[in-house]
């Protein structure tokens, strides 16, 4: 578990990114990575009746199609008590498997770090 206010300036502009797409857009979740570069993607969930995407799948897919070619981190605000593994598999796929990715509750609290793949 990680305490929210003992992230690093940029884990927790992630959070806060996150935490944003999700109210602003009223989806079930909030994601966001950061690149390798420093530039952040953010997403909330798409559901659409062609096409359904988590919010961290599509922060992810965001990023590979602007050119990312690492993640430094992710962060993933939901209700869920754990991240599907179908979300830590995709960032693992462009950050590698010990990219972190912070859970959050939907009031921003960090209540875990889990490492990608």
């Amino acid at each position: 578990m990680t305490e929210s206010n003992a992230l690093d300036p940029e884990d927790r502009k992630i959070v806060t990114l996150a935490r944003s797409a999700r109210v602003r857009n009223g989806v079930p979740e909030g994601a966001a990575v950061r690149d390798d570069t420093g530039r952040t993607y953010v997403a909330g969930t798409v559901s659409l009746r062609s096409l359904e995407l988590s919010a961290l799948r599509t922060a992810v897919a965001m990023a590979v199609a602007s050119g990312a070619a690492s993640l430094e981190a992710a962060a993933l605000v939901t209700e869920a008590e754990s991240v599907p593994a179908e979300d830590l598999a995709a960032v693992a796929d462009l950050g590698g498997a010990g990219t972190p990715v912070l859970l959050a509750g939907p009031d921003g609290a960090v209540r875990a770090t889990v490492s990608a793949g």
